[in-house]
């Protein structure tokens, strides 16, 4: 018998998402959590790790609070 809360319905990771992610897309996803991982968790340091690890901004040389803000702004209502 299967449980009724595995069914296909509940599992729908990306129910929001309109496209499939780009490739800089999944490395900044996968750089947030590295660094999450790491035991990042104030905003300072995740910038700090950005800059050494990537990617690079697309929009500058290098990340700043402001320019993350932007960027995960933009990227949650794309």
């Amino acid at each position: 018998m299967q449980d009724r809360y595995l069914t296909p319905c509940y599992l729908e990771p990306h129910q929001a998402r309109t496209h499939e992610p780009t490739a800089y897309e999944n490395l900044l996803g996968d750089t947030i959590e590295r660094a999450f991982g790491s035991g990042i968790t104030e905003l300072d340091a995740l910038v700090s790790f950005l800059n050494e690890q990537g990617p690079q901004p697309q929009t500058a040389d290098t990340w700043t609070t402001e320019n993350l803000a932007a960027e995960l702004n933009r990227l949650a209502n794309d």
